[in-house]
């Protein structure tokens, strides 16, 4: 890419990346709000809250995130398999966006009942629970994926050991690289579109 798209790439994946930490982060306190909460009120408008946050905020902006960041590893030397940080990022930010889609339905279901009636204490106990481990577990894949990107761990792959040392220079080469690159991309666009029909047609959105 030339440079001024490299940075419009890196400034879209950096605010995506970061407005989906803000996002999770909100959504874990609103969690927490509702499950510690003695005020009735303020249950089931957090309740409500985090059905709002997931799918208007957190869904997109992490699909955004993954999406981003494998365009900006294809259009820079960084690459999709090269560096290990790289490729240990990619998959935390895949399975991060796989669960979270999986994990909408309960999101779903608990904003549902709170809307119909008061929640006690003692409704829905474990999936109130799980909502608050799910979004810490989520703020800390985030925090690690983060961690990753700026200290860059480990070195090169196996692969761009063999690419570094052979100079990787010829056509083939760079074209059979190229072909596995844009299969990934397809390949992560694809799982993520099929997530998302998936959970639409289990009634995923059916609240709204």
């Amino acid at each position: 890419m030339s440079a001024p798209v490299r940075k419009f790439a890196l400034t879209t994946h950096i605010t995506s990346s970061v407005g989906w930490f803000g996002a999770v982060a909100a959504f874990l306190s609103l969690a927490i709000a509702g499950q510690t909460s003695q005020n009735a009120q303020t249950v089931r408008a957090a309740y409500l809250s985090l059905e709002l946050t997931t799918w208007a905020v957190i869904v997109p902006l992490s699909v955004a995130s993954l999406l981003t960041g494998i365009v900006q590893s294809l259009g820079t030397t960084w690459g999709l398999f090269r560096h290990q940080w790289v490729v240990a990022k990619l998959g935390l930010t895949v399975l991060a966006t796989i669960i979270l889609l999986v994990h909408t339905q309960p999101i779903d279901r608990v904003a549902a009942i709170a809307a119909e009636r008061t929640l006690s204490s003692a409704d829905l106990r474990q999936l109130r629970i799980q909502l608050v481990a799910d979004a810490g577990a989520a703020v800390f894949a985030l925090l690690v994926a983060t961690t990753l990107s700026v200290y860059k761990p480990w070195g090169l792959t196996s692969y761009g050991l063999r690419t570094e040392s052979a100079g990787v220079r010829s056509d083939r080469v760079l074209a059979a690289s190229t072909l596995w690159s844009r299969l990934w991309l397809v390949g992560a666009i694809v799982g993520v579109a099929l997530f998302i029909i998936l959970h639409l047609m289990a009634g995923g959105m059916g609240h709204h």
